[in-house]
């Protein structure tokens, strides 16, 4: 069976996310923009955005064809795929698994979400915004973790995940130039199985999607048990060295932000 076609660059609000205005929209099919990602470029597919965005943020028209996607939509998507514990509750990840599920794509291409944030100065391309991945939060102790299992769910589905920027990142997939997004190696999907197992032992599942509301019941350190699991499942799948996981990092940052799931 031929591999799909649909190819998602995900547009994240990182300063560096103006690069990607004057892109032709080739080789994607669809564009998902995150929160305020939006005001990048007209041409967006998708909007996706957390409950507690601000309406006064949204466009104030979009044109036919273009979808707004909200908490409705990706919290029973993201479900599938486990749960917001185990998958990471910030949008760059939310609007991966949305996508896997709602648009089974061949390819998802991230761009401005590599969640590295300076420490004065623009932290966003409209400003400086709250570093939403980097909140303390139970989900998000390794956000390296978290993009090594998105990465291996892609994999299952026979998508590659890749990012367009270089330099550094907290996505553990490799960078690519938008001429190469269909020659990035596929990870080896079997090696999911432990972590996976791992998940279901805990049984760390909240159905609304509302995690947060639940959040004394998880233990951290299993968490991060678990965590090690995909960094090293990702390895093997992808014969590379296993990437750092980095809790301390997010650990350090408890006064980041409010918001759930941010830019």
């Amino acid at each position: 069976m031929p591999e799909p076609e649909t190819r998602v660059l995900i547009l994240g609000s990182a300063p560096d996310a103006v690069a990607a205005r004057n892109w032709p929209k080739a080789p994607f099919t669809h564009i998902v923009a995150i929160n305020n990602a939006w005001r990048v470029r007209p041409d967006w597919d998708i909007l996706i955005h957390p409950e507690d965005f601000p309406p006064a943020n949204l466009p104030p028209e979009h044109a036919r064809g273009q979808q707004i996607v909200t908490a409705a939509d990706y919290v029973p998507a993201q479900n599938s795929f486990g749960g917001f514990v185990f998958a990471g509750g910030t949008m760059a990840f939310t609007a991966g698994y949305w996508a896997l599920a709602a648009l089974q794509p061949s390819v998802i291409a991230y761009f401005g979400c590599d969640m590295v944030y300076p420490v004065s100065g623009k932290t966003h391309f409209y400003g400086t915004g709250a570093p939403d991945p980097l909140r303390a939060d139970v989900t998000l102790r390794s956000l390296e973790a978290k993009s090594a299992r998105l990465a291996l769910f892609a994999a299952r589905q026979s998508c590659r995940m890749v990012r367009l920027s270089q330099g550094e990142s907290r996505l553990v997939v490799p960078s690519v130039p938008r001429s190469g997004l269909d020659r990035a190696a596929l990870p080896d999907a079997a090696q999911m199985s432990g972590a996976l197992a791992a998940e279901h032992a805990l049984g760390y599942v909240v159905p609304s999607g509302r995690y947060w509301e639940s959040e004394q019941t998880f233990d951290p350190a299993a968490i991060d048990a678990v965590d090690r699991l995909w960094l090293e499942a990702y390895a093997r799948a992808t014969s590379a060295p296993s990437a750092d996981s980095s809790a301390a990092t997010d650990a350090r940052t408890s006064d980041a932000a409010s918001a759930r799931t941010g830019p």
